[in-house]
């Protein structure tokens, strides 16, 4: 499905990113990829790799975990205004991304890494 609406490109200051390849409305769903879910113990030993920028929290029943996505998920960049926002499906191990709002043909598709798409929280790359 992603293929369709979105392609990797290049940015001027934060390497790839994906944007969009035809104007998409809002809420619609861009992509949906599966996950690899690891244990924290697992998590502790990725912090020390560059997979730590892309990973999320994984969370199910409130067990601390983290995950791998697949697909394009880990290559959309942040932003504290995001135009889209990722969501977690616990049920079938997979995250999909669905835009917030209407998006522009050309423009840079980003995620909230806070899970939140408008959530202000300085994200670990911008704490100082």
């Amino acid at each position: 499905m992603a293929e369709k609406l979105v392609v990797i490109g290049v940015t001027k200051d934060k390497g790839r990113g994906v944007f969009a390849k035809k104007a998409i409305k809002a809420d619609t769903v861009i992509e949906t990829a599966p996950v690899i879910v690891m244990s924290n113990e697992d998590r502790l030993l990725l912090d020390k790799t560059l997979l730590h920028d892309y990973i999320f929290e994984w969370q199910p029943g409130g067990e601390l975990m983290c995950c791998m996505a697949l697909g394009w998920i880990p290559i959309y960049n942040h932003s504290y205004r995001s135009n889209c926002e990722y969501f977690m499906n616990y049920d079938d191990d997979t995250m999909y991304v669905q835009a917030v709002r209407d998006i522009k043909a050309g423009e840079e598709l980003t995620i909230n890494y806070n899970g939140e798409w408008n959530e202000k929280k300085k994200v670990w790359f911008d704490v100082k």
